[in-house]
């Protein structure tokens, strides 16, 4: 063993280059391996440190609307808390969850704290830590609140604040809570989210009108615990036939119509809720399977690159010991024996690899939780520990790139090997592998840089893409809906927004750009055979000329027309103009096309009947048509939309500005806002500074997709700069006697450089057909892309051909510059 040892160590630092290379290689694809392992793991351990949660389960909802694309989400309707319980006996316990914000005052400064409105048996479904108090009084009453511990320390400075009092909320609504117990933080991997936690009070609901406590009332979560052994699957089964028994039909416009027939709900295990299709109305930012699977092929991928640069290195190298195999077999050792040798020194490669490895892990880890957002941490024992995988990775890098050499090596017949001097002939066979190997390794890495590129490209189209509106110069103030909704108040601060310097509109809606939630109304045409659902904003008379958006055909609304404003019936909020032949709208170009009314201009002046308000349907008519725009991301398709002159009902502001300082105009917002509305925290952003969070997440998957390309590029280059080495010292004589024969420096640079240029030519041919196929699917996850042009292509064949021949080169002009009598004499 204490020999083996020996051999093996002289072995490794005979050929330092060699072993560097292959150490170097090997390292940096088992620190992409580990480094996604730990990125696959953080992200697959969502909510599974829940207490039974295995047992929990989100109720989603996914619906289908005529004209509308499918939305799955994670709300679902009000009487689902009420009903579903009933229908199944296989339920434990059942708690609705409703998300937003509140308000309070910390240092005379206005505030919001996440929070969310739960009953009682949310802490029987969640059992979450206490730091002080318990599940049982938390919520003892509609007095009483629960915060985090982050929460109470940042506004008591300390955790221990049972039993205080807490000032909440703004204007009539604003009362004083007593602090019933104090819970632990979540965890970053957590699909829930809140600061503090209010109680539900169900008679609350009592005074709504019946479309906020209706099955199309999506404001909420709703989650279950099922009792042991129960089956999920069999309940989801039949859900489908318990939304036809309770669900009842409406009336809408004289139709009868079901929520039934565009909605199917659905237990989702609350450990699928991050990486699952449903993340409309997630309370955190979900995660991408498929980016997750991308990341996993490409580390294997990467680790494989390395494996081959050692098969590749080791099998070229194997005429060097082709001598000293031979003699070990004269002196009594067996096959068997040589190739355990041989794999020992692979495995101690591997081994001093592996530790590199660990090291850099180490220190990027940090680096690539920031970069993703996660609390991603290196432990090493138990299950989530790296020691095992480390482990795994080791044999296995090390069994893969040393069995095939070692069996190569250890077939070498004695009497053949000592009579020709195979110490320093090329093995047959052996360049074929080598040419092999190399092409792979050029094909990943051409192929890791084509997508790079193309996902670069597309990351920088969507944020850029004409959105239909002028995003420059705009400023979106939300959580307004005080500010916004009061237009007696409004119209006084829209003038002190105008006075400040540089703006030059302002206008309100209810749904902002870069939204993610959805209004959706029934529209219906004359002779259609059912109804469409579209997307409806409101907004005021400023807010399309605010926002820029291109005036197709018509007018905009305004108050010159006593029909364009919505009027509602104090008592119950319903429309009061129907019989009056109704309101006037304006309609997008996506929602006129979707209607039938054929091109903008035929639209003006034809009727549609819309339910804005409860079952009936009002008379409403196309005054003005505008251009389409893309108010959310560039992977959902262009919305129909209508425009009613709506401002009670808005809740949002827009601010355009021009020539000024952008730092200046939302300092001068600012003041404006806290004169009017002193008690709400003003959350001004600019728009195009929200479109650029948007595809945040984008542009980390790209730049972490980016720097495994990188590696993968180093590590080809490693293998390549290993082979070129040793085919220059081989072929010195061969360069010695061509130089002597009149071969000039660049005619040998030539020959060298062609030689290892073929194979990643050769390359192109694998790597494009599959990159092209990858990005494709990838793209169609886009309603606006990029086209797959050649450009991408050419460019990292090129880029892949240039990094080779300037691996190659500095060693073939060193070797072609030798004197040709040294040459000769090398062997």
């Amino acid at each position: 063993m204490r020999l083996s040892f020996t051999i093996a160590l002289r072995a490794l630092t005979r050929n330092r280059a060699h072993t560097l290379i292959n150490i170097l290689g090997l390292a940096l694809g088992l620190t992409a391996c580990l480094l996604i392992l730990l990125y696959l793991r953080y992200e697959r351990s969502y909510d599974s440190w829940l207490p039974d949660s295995d047992r929990i389960y989100q109720v989603q909802a996914t619906w289908h609307e005529p004209g509308q694309p499918i939305t799955h989400a994670q709300t679902s309707p009000f009487p689902v808390r009420d009903t579903l319980a009933g229908g199944f006996p296989q339920i434990e316990s059942l708690s609705v969850m409703r998300n937003g914000q509140t308000v309070t005052t910390r240092d005379g400064e206005a505030i919001f704290i996440d929070s969310a409105i739960v009953d009682p048996a949310f802490f029987d479904i969640f059992r979450l830590p206490f730091v002080h108090g318990s599940a049982a009084g938390a919520l003892s009453d509609t007095n009483a609140i629960a915060l985090t511990e982050k929460e109470a320390i940042r506004h008591f400075g300390t955790s221990d604040v049972m039993g205080r009092t807490m000032s909440l909320g703004a204007g009539p609504g604003k009362r004083d809570y007593r602090i019933g117990g104090v819970l632990r933080d979540l965890p970053k991997n957590s699909s829930l989210r809140f600061g503090i936690l209010f109680r539900y009070d169900p008679a609350e609901a009592a005074g709504l009108p019946a479309s906020a406590i209706g099955w199309g009332n999506m404001s909420q979560q709703h989650y279950l615990k099922l009792r042991p052994g129960a089956d999920a699957h069999a309940i989801n089964a039949a859900l489908p036939a318990w939304e036809k028994r309770v669900v009842a039909p409406q009336m809408i416009g004289g139709r009868a119509a079901s929520q039934a027939d565009i909605m199917d709900l659905a237990l989702v295990p609350i450990t699928g809720v991050h990486l699952g299709v449903a993340q409309h109305g997630a309370l955190t930012p979900g995660g991408d399977p498929r980016a997750l699977a991308t990341f996993v092929v490409v580390a294997l991928l990467t680790l494989a690159m390395a494996v081959m640069n050692f098969v590749n290195l080791s099998t070229a190298r194997a005429t060097q010991r082709a001598r000293e195999v031979a003699l070990r077999k004269v002196l009594g050792a067996s096959r068997p024996r040589i190739v355990v040798q041989l794999i020992g020194e692979s495995l101690m490669l591997a081994a001093l690899a592996t530790l590199l490895a660990l090291a850099a892990v180490e220190l990027l880890t940090p680096w690539l939780g920031g970069r993703i957002g996660a609390d991603l941490e290196v432990t090493y024992p138990g299950i989530g520990g790296l020691l095992l995988p480390a482990i795994l990775l080791f044999v296995a890098s090390g069994l893969l790139g040393g069995l095939y050499p070692a069996l190569y090596l250890s077939r070498f017949r004695p009497a053949q090997v000592l009579r020709a001097n195979k110490s320093a002939a090329e093995t047959p066979g052996n360049g074929r592998l080598r040419t092999i190997l190399v092409v792979v390794q050029f094909a990943i890495a051409i192929g890791l840089i084509v997508c790079t590129c193309v996902i670069y490209s597309q990351t920088r189209h969507v944020a850029t893409v004409d959105p239909g509106y002028r995003r420059d110069g705009l400023i979106q103030i939300e959580s307004a809906w005080r500010f916004a909704g009061d237009s007696s108040e409004y119209e006084a601060a829209r003038r002190e927004l105008l006075a400040i310097p540089g703006v030059v509109a302002a206008g309100r809606t209810n749904l902002g750009l870069a939204a993610t939630n959805k209004n959706i109304l029934a529209v219906r045409t004359s002779g259609a055979a059912q109804d469409s659902a579209i997307g409806y904003y409101a907004v005021d008379a400023e807010y399309l000329r605010t926002i820029d958006v291109p005036l197709l055909a018509g007018r905009q609304l305004g108050d010159r027309y006593a029909r364009d404003r919505v009027v509602r019936a104090e008592a119950d909020g319903a429309v009061l103009q129907q019989g009056a032949g109704g309101f006037n709208v304006v309609l997008n170009r996506n929602a006129v096309t979707l209607l039938g009314l054929g091109a903008p201009q035929a639209a003006i002046g034809k009727t549609i009947k819309v339910g804005l308000d409860g079952e009936d349907m009002a008379d409403a008519t196309i005054v003005g048509v505008v251009e389409d725009t893309r108010i959310r991301t560039a992977r959902d398709a262009l919305e129909p939309i209508i425009y009613g002159y709506d401002p009670d009902r808005t809740s949002l502001v827009l601010v355009r500005y021009g020539g000024a300082d952008p730092a200046a105009v939302m300092a001068g917002i600012n003041r404006v806002w806290r004169r009017f509305e002193p008690e709400i925290p003003f959350q001004g952003h600019f728009v195009e500074a929200l479109v650029a969070e948007i595809y945040a997440a984008d542009r980390a998957r790209g730049a972490l997709f980016a720097a495994f390309a990188a590696i993968a590029v180093l590590i080809a280059c490693l293998g390549l700069f290993g082979l070129a080495a040793f085919t220059a010292e081989r072929r010195t004589k061969e360069i010695g006697i061509r130089k002597v024969l009149g071969a000039r420096i660049r005619d040998i640079v030539r020959l060298l450089t062609w030689q290892f240029s073929k194979p990643v030519v050769l390359a192109n041919l694998v790597a494009w057909p599959a990159a092209w196929w990858a990005m494709r699917d990838w793209l169609n996850d886009f309603d606006v892309r990029v086209a797959l042009t050649p450009g991408p292509f050419v460019l990292a064949g090129a880029l892949a051909l240039a990094i080779a021949v300037g691996t190659v080169a500095g060693h073939a002009i060193r070797v072609a510059r030798l004197n040709p009598i040294l040459a000769l004499r090398y062997e």
